[in-house]
This record gives structure tokens, sequence and C-alpha cells, in this order.
């Protein structure tokens, strides 16, 4: 089903994708999307949703189990507070990608802002990803308490960092790759880096062949590249300021 967006407000816009799942339909086109926010909020399905234009604000927060496709670039808060599905964008997207992901998968083929998955969290058998082929801006991974963050820069000079400063800061959980280098003062005090082991690469190469499949990137390409891994080097960065 097809729904131009066209000088439509976001409030109808998202009715009228209610209105098509009600109706049973399982992939929506939303054409000449221009900057709607609240697209997929919420949505307990697994319809596909293929934007063609530019989303708002807070694409697929909350969405739980649904995949969209953004032809263009997304703004801020992509994957807010989402719980299960996929979000694939075909350009860059902009601050707080994945705030406080609880499960699913965001793949973006370019850059991405600052804060990227801030509050992200894992539980059990829900675990989030975040893969971005391009750079990222400062504060990656803030007060990051599970999953998996993955920054590739395919468009970077390899003398060059990929990612911003502050990285980790904060993180108690989960894991961050990043292909290529860091240097120590764009770290957070509570994140260390390490090298991949055998279960690292296990962990990881799967997410990246599919996500070297979704743009049609070389996989083998990308792996033999240095890839680096952070982690926390503490479980409780701040119990101090809260326990006595």
């Amino acid at each position: 089903m097809k729904i131009n967006a066209e000088k439509i407000d976001y409030r109808q816009l998202n009715e009228l994708i209610h209105q098509a799942l009600a109706a049973g339909e399982k992939e929506i086109i939303l054409d000449n999307v221009n900057g709607q926010r609240y697209i997929g909020d919420g949505l307990v399905s697994d319809v596909k949703i293929v934007v063609n234009g530019v989303p708002g604000n807070d694409l697929g927060a909350f969405m739980d189990g649904p995949s969209i496709v953004v032809n263009s670039n997304g703004q801020d808060g992509v994957g807010n507070t989402m719980n299960a599905g996929k979000i694939v964008v075909q350009g860059s997207c902009g601050d707080i990608l994945g705030h406080s992901m609880r499960g699913g998968k965001i793949f973006v083929r370019e850059n991405v802002g600052y804060r990227v998955g801030i509050h992200m969290k894992a539980y059990q058998e829900s675990f989030p990803i975040i893969i971005a082929g391009g750079e990222a801006g400062d504060f990656l991974g803030e007060y990051m308490a599970g999953g998996l963050i993955i920054v590739l820069g395919l468009n970077s000079d390899a003398e060059e960092s990929i990612v911003g400063n502050y990285v980790g800061t904060g993180m108690h959980g989960g894991a961050i790759f990043i292909r290529g280098k860091i240097a120590d003062y764009q770290l957070g005090k509570e994140v260390g880096v390490f090298q991949l082991d055998g279960s690292d690469k296990a962990k990881i190469s799967p997410y990246l062949k599919e996500y070297c499949r979704d743009f049609n990137f070389n996989f083998k390409t990308i792996w033999k590249d240095k890839f680096v891994k952070l982690i926390p080097v503490s479980r409780r960065p701040y119990g101090k300021l809260y326990a006595y």
C-alpha cells in the first residue's frame, strides 16, 4: 500500500498508517515524507514500512517488531526506546540514535551524530544492535548498559579517528567495536580499549554480514581491517555518588 505524505501533518500521516495496519496491510510505502515525526512509534507488528524522504524526530520510537527502511537521511532520536524490529537508513542520522534502546537493530549507511546509543540496555533475549557505516560524534555509548555498537568509518582516512571524544562516558555494560584506532584522550574514564579475541569475532561477524547484505558492501574487505573493542572497566562507575 502506498501513502502520499506530501503536505500531510504528522498526526494525519500516522493515523493513515494505523488505518492501513488495521486493514491488514503488511507493507506500507510512504512517499514524499518531509519531516513528519513519530513514524512507526509504538507499533507492535511485523509490518514493513518504506520511507521515501526524510522522516522527522523519533522514527520508530518504542517500536516492537516492524521493519523500517529509510531511503534517505534520518533526524534525531531514531529508535528511541525501541524494543524489537529493525531500522535501515540509507543515508546519515542525527543525534541520540538508539536512545535507551532495549532491543532490535539499527543499521545506518553513513554518519551518525552525538550521543549515539546513550542509555542502551540489554535484558535476557533482548539485545540491541547499532551499526554505523560512517563516523560518530562525541559521547558515543554514553551511560551504555548493554547491547552492541559498531562504527566502521568506511569513507574515512585510515589515519583519522572515526569517533569523537568522551566515548563510553559513564558506560557500565555492553561493548563498542571501532574499525581502526582510537586515542586515549577520546575515551571516557569508565572504559578501556582491548584487542578482539575469537569470541568477539564470532559475536560481531554475523551482524556485520547482515549489515553488508543490506547495503551491498563487501564483508571480506571490511573484516580484514583491524577493530578495537571498548568495554567498561567498572560495573558501578558512579556507585559512590549514590551509596555510602
